[in-house]
């Protein structure tokens, strides 16, 4: 396996609480991993505890074969996303997709190629100097990932980003994220209460319940899991597994349009 994301035996309490009991998981590079389970059984914990947002009681955190779990957030290679896309609401477009860049003090024409080249691949071109107020949801959304993209992560970590948009633009979100995310090889988890988006979305899977997580090396493994929920999306999963790709599924259509 190409090193990419490995977690080994974390464990977190609150309160005395067990929320992650001993959860390992591996991501090859490039590969994405879905995680689903029932709202408070870990799989935000989970993310936070991988990104350094907080502090775990036991476990290692492998990153292309580096050990970070001992590193400050900003020394990990890694980067968190959660539900909204918080951007610098006094910068532009421009200024949101170089913040990352300036703070690691890159020459200025080093940033201002890699913005340039961001706009073009995240479909925002002549939108640099716009404010985010002004933005679409997913609009908001791709200039957030861009800012991720800019420097260059070894692992991304999606904690339901795409949740608050409305079907469309979150089948355009996916769509473009598995492009951009396969073209640059990210190592990727993702956390999704969508059983459809995990289906689209993941090259491995995760079931998480109170605190555990099994894992499944593939879709069909998945799909054959007790307590996936497949079974009863199986016309989905069928045209899934039946189609040309699932790149020409629902993720697909339509990724290339801009948001409304």
């Amino acid at each position: 396996m190409i090193a990419g994301l490995d977690v080994d035996g974390m464990s977190k309490r609150f309160d005395g609480r067990p929320v992650l009991d001993a959860v390992s998981l591996s991501v090859p590079r490039g590969e994405l991993m879905a995680v689903l389970g029932p709202s408070g059984c870990g799989k935000s914990t989970l993310l936070r505890g991988i990104a350094g947002l907080i502090a775990i009681d036991s476990g290692t955190v492998t990153v292309a074969g580096r050990r970070v779990d001992h590193l400050p957030v900003r020394e990990r290679g890694i980067v968190y996303l959660g539900q909204e896309p918080l951007l610098f609401p006094h910068l532009d477009v421009g200024g949101n997709l170089a913040f990352g860049l300036r703070l690691s003090r890159r020459p200025a024409q080093e940033i201002e190629d890699r913005v340039r080249q961001l706009v073009e691949e995240l479909g925002l071109p002549g939108m640099e100097r716009r404010n985010p107020a002004d933005l679409s949801g997913g609009e908001r959304q791709r200039v957030a990932f861009g800012r991720a993209l800019a420097i260059e992560p070894a692992v991304l970590l999606l904690d339901e980003p795409f949740s608050s948009l409305d079907a469309m633009t979150r089948s355009r979100m996916q769509g473009l994220f598995r492009r951009v995310a396969r073209r640059h090889a990210i190592t990727t988890v993702l956390v999704t209460h969508d059983l459809k988006e995990a289906l689209v979305m993941g090259d491995r899977f995760g079931l998480m319940q109170n605190g555990r997580l099994l894992s499944h090396p593939d879709r069909a493994a998945f799909a054959a899991a007790p307590g996936s929920g497949v079974a009863a999306e199986r016309a989905f999963w069928d045209l899934l597994d039946t189609g040309p790709s699932a790149q020409s599924g629902p993720a697909a259509r339509g990724h290339g349009d801009r948001d409304a």
